[in-house]
């Protein structure tokens, strides 16, 4: 039961990193056109296209020629407006990850509706093609394929209205507003799933005392998912406490310390626990990992003051997008997060993203190559005092805002040179505790 379930857990995997491949619904829906097209060859067969001329002649191509034309037509039209989307696809990808962050490129190659659209485009040109295949000249108007003609006729005129859409998408796909405004609708999304779950799972403070024997990974790459309700069942099967000491995430080498135990693990239930870790070297994805929308929003300001771009109003946006993140981050318990059986004792203990930790790693970055731009210090300077006064700011919160205003200060004093910016700077701060 236990490897049936571990065997459904990859096969979800699987499933769900195939649906995000760019490929995937293009190559389905190709294939459900030459799937139509046959279907189609069935319907004519038992008459339905003579049905329709006896009813509604003026819907029907009832001539071979016309037929073969219209059909040609539409393939070679279809086939020069993929061809032009693929292009338009390729020259837009090339400049969002030159001017924001190839980290955001998944994102925008992963968007439903452009794997829709393109895959309209091929299974229209397939059926067009089966269709144009199966065509056979003819005296009889009832021999030829007329409702199948029609068919065409309407996909390639979806085509066309769907083309238009494509481009203002993809265009507006690029622009930074949008690109900032899903990277943040994401890591909001997975940052509040998270909060529910810390709300339901409360620590034992004496959890990590506990913990002596070490195990490691049996493979090198990034530890992309944790299936934790497997890990649970099998930590309180055999009454073993897990503690995973490598944040999800994080780049994992083989015969690294993976996780620990209260007691030494039979080879079973430690292969057990071992396949309860997905580790590989795909790409990443904000839906699994909020910490990445951090880093690719960061990213993307970071790029934004480098010389050949020089565009501090993004950079500016940005900090605030990183404000309202931090801010949630702010109502997430800080440490480790803990997983509890129906009885509520806990079996095994998660690593988590601190807030103290998360915000110095950003703000290094920031600090680093906004240093010489009053307005960006300015933002970073605001953005620290707002979050410092959220209602849910914790001592430790503030010490750690602390902490950061007054290396932002440092920084400040030291690359400013003009003595008015270093003047309006310094007012900007209030009376901070020394470091």
């Amino acid at each position: 039961m236990s490897t049936l379930k571990t065997v459904t857990f990859r096969i979800a995997s699987f499933l769900k990193n195939i649906g995000n491949n760019i490929v995937f619904i293009p190559a389905m829906m190709g294939v459900g056109g030459v799937v139509l097209a046959v279907f189609m060859y069935y319907l004519e067969s038992i008459g339905i296209s003579e049905f329709l001329i006896d009813k509604v002649p003026f819907l029907v191509v009832n001539n071979y020629d016309t037929a073969s034309t219209l059909l040609s037509t539409f393939s070679a039209g279809v086939l020069s407006i993929l061809v032009f989307s693929f292009s338009m696809v390729m020259l837009l990808l090339n400049q969002a990850g030159s001017n924001f962050s190839p980290r955001v490129l998944p994102s925008l190659i992963s968007v439903k509706s452009h794997q829709y659209i393109i895959g309209l485009f091929l299974g229209c040109i397939l059926y067009c093609a089966v269709v144009l295949i199966g065509l056979k000249p003819t005296s009889n108007q009832y021999h030829l394929p007329g409702f199948s003609v029609l068919l065409g006729m309407l996909f390639t005129v979806v085509c066309l209205f769907s083309f238009i859409y494509f481009i203002d998408s993809i265009s507006k796909s690029i622009q930074v507003q949008n690109i900032l405004s899903n990277i943040f609708s994401h890591t909001r999304t997975r940052m509040e799933k998270k909060q529910e779950h810390d709300d339901k799972n409360v620590g034992d403070a004496h959890f990590n005392g506990q913990i002596r024997e070490p195990h490691h990974s049996t493979k090198s790459g990034y530890l992309r998912e944790i299936n934790e309700g497997r890990l649970l069942n099998v930590a309180a099967d055999h009454q073993a406490k897990i503690d995973v000491v490598v944040l999800k995430g994080s780049f994992v080498l083989q015969d690294q310390l993976l996780f620990l135990s209260d007691k030494k693990l039979e080879d079973d239930v430690l292969n057990h626990c071992q396949d309860c870790f997905i580790i590989d070297r795909r790409g990443e994805n904000i839906k699994e990992n909020y910490l990445l929308g951090f880093k690719q929003i960061s990213e993307i300001g970071i790029r934004a003051m480098s010389p050949g771009i020089n565009d501090p109003a993004t950079a500016i946006t940005t900090i605030d997008y990183l404000t309202e993140l931090f801010s949630i981050q702010m109502h997430l318990r800080d440490g480790n997060q803990f997983l509890k059986d129906q009885d509520g004792n806990v079996w095994v203990s998660l690593q988590s993203a601190n807030f103290k930790d998360l915000l110095y790693q950003v703000m290094t970055e920031y600090r680093q190559y906004c240093k010489a731009d009053m307005s960006c210090m300015q933002k970073l300077v605001l953005m620290l005092q707002q979050l410092k006064k959220q209602p849910q700011a914790s001592a430790a919160h503030q010490k750690a805002i602390d902490s950061e205003l007054l290396m932002l200060l440092q920084d400040g004093e030291k690359a400013l040179e003009n003595l008015a910016d270093l003047e309006v700077f310094k007012s900007l701060f209030p009376a901070l505790p020394k470091k």
